[in-house]
């Protein structure tokens, strides 16, 4: 067959060779097995980019990583000197205001980094995404994994306050991981739509700041979730991020009653914001390539 395939001058193709053509999907799931799979078989490349993004993070500056502990620490010392000094604010269950303050910061600041890094992931990646194929969510992924480091290392920071004021660990603190990981997977969701809206529409790193400074405010940092009626702590419930800085409070301060509605209110909302943009990102990343 080959020698008369030359004879009629076509090319025939080798079976020895294996070919790999790449189509864009059309299963109407947002994430199957199949793509679990995909994503495990390049969890080495997952490593890979964060790592790569954690040391791009504090090239050449002056004083590093101590940056991921200095922000949250300044930021504590303001929001105590304005919001409680000058302003009253009180904190729950009387509870040292700059413990208060601080125990909310270190979820927020998590989530706000991570939606800072992943809103410019793809655009950031153009050189890899045109060049080189591999699940394109692992972008956006590591982008949520590179700041848990900057939070471990501002974690230890609350470790040395509850040595100031002389505070022991709650059994509560068991569940700091769980509270955690519903800040990542909303941090996942959000940045898997902004990712995607980013490389068609470039007003998001504009928009960004601006969305998360009224964030910012329609959650619990600087003040406690007791301070609002009952009513309206339902309506806070419908932030996903009200959820995690409340439930953080309590399993690291371990003073109150558990807020159990607010939190499965919370974690169903992180769960449609996560579905959605799976959904989303999944049916532009075919165009990802053109755009960029």
């Amino acid at each position: 067959m080959s020698v008369l395939g030359e004879a009629l001058g076509r090319r025939v193709p080798d079976p020895a060779r294996r070919v790999r053509r790449i189509e864009p999907t059309r299963r109407r799931l947002p994430l199957t097995l199949h793509d679990l799979r995909e994503l495990w078989t390049y969890h080495e490349l997952l490593f890979f980019l964060v790592w790569r993004d954690v040391k791009v993070k504090y090239k050449q500056t002056a004083i590093g990583a101590s940056w991921a502990i200095l922000v949250p620490f300044t930021q504590m010392v303001l929001f105590t000197v304005i919001f409680n000094r000058a302003l009253h604010v009180k904190s729950e269950y009387h509870v040292p205001y700059p413990l208060f303050s601080y125990t909310a910061l270190l979820p927020w600041m998590y989530f706000q980094s991570c939606l800072g890094a992943s809103s410019m992931s793809i655009v950031g990646n153009q050189n890899l995404i045109t060049k080189v194929w591999f699940p394109r969510l692992l972008i956006p992924l590591a982008a949520v994994f590179a700041p848990v480091l900057d939070f471990l290392l501002a974690f230890c920071v609350l470790v040395g306050m509850f040595v100031w004021y002389g505070r022991t660990p709650h059994w509560h603190a068991v569940v700091i991981p769980v509270f955690l990981l519903l800040a990542l997977l909303t941090a996942f969701g959000v940045g898997l739509w902004l990712s995607a809206l980013n490389v068609r529409y470039r007003d998001i790193p504009y928009a960004l700041p601006f969305l998360t400074q009224i964030w910012f405010f329609g959650t619990p940092v600087l003040w406690g979730i007791t301070a609002v009626k009952p009513s309206t702590q339902r309506l806070l419930g419908l932030n996903p991020m009200t959820g995690v800085i409340d439930g953080f409070r309590w399993s690291v301060l371990g003073r109150g009653l558990p807020h159990y509605t607010l939190y499965a209110e919370s974690l169903g909302i992180g769960l449609v914001i996560l579905i959605s943009g799976l959904w989303y990102f999944r049916r532009v990343e075919r165009y990802f390539a053109d755009l960029i």
